[in-house]
Formats: C-alpha cells, sequence, structure tokens
C-alpha cells in the first residue's frame, strides 16, 4: 500500500515539474504539423489551429488555480475618500 501510494505521489510530482517545465505539448490530431489532409485537402488543423502546440491539462488546471486565487486574494484598497457628511 505504502508503494502504491509513493508510486502515485512521484507520478504526480513528475508530471507537475513536466507542466512547469513544458507547457505545451505537440498536438495529438495532427501529430504535431499543423496542418491534417483529408484525401486530396490539406487543411489548418481545428484542436491546435496550426500552432503544432497545445497546452498540457496540467498547465491549464495550473493557470487557472493560480488566476482563481489571484481574484480572491486582492487587496482591499483602504484610501477611499470619506464621505462629507463624516
Amino acid at each position: 500500500m505504502a508503494l502504491a501510494s509513493l508510486l502515485i505521489l512521484l507520478t504526480t510530482v513528475g508530471y507537475a515539474v513536466l507542466c512547469a517545465v513544458r507547457p505545451f505539448a505537440p498536438c495529438r490530431k495532427c501529430s504535431g504539423t499543423g496542418v491534417r489532409t483529408h484525401r486530396r485537402t490539406v487543411t489548418i488543423c481545428r484542436r491546435c489551429h496550426g500552432n503544432r502546440a497545445r497546452l498540457r491539462i496540467g498547465r491549464r488546471l495550473l493557470n487557472n488555480s493560480r488566476s482563481i486565487h489571484a481574484a480572491g486574494a486582492r487587496p482591499q484598497t483602504t484610501d477611499r475618500k470619506a464621505a462629507p457628511w463624516q
């Protein structure tokens, strides 16, 4: 049981490091070429829009959690002008 938990922890940490170091992965639909061939036509890949890479799921989750934290952790401004009747 401890060995399985350690393996899961190492895998998760490894994937987190991979997402931090290399946030983009080759597109799986076009195999990182940016174009798709269908019979005789060549079109731009719809998933990566011709960029040849897509943001990893782990990096997308990290970016989303950072934006949620930043939105909730903004300091409150206390330098408002006082109302004239106060």
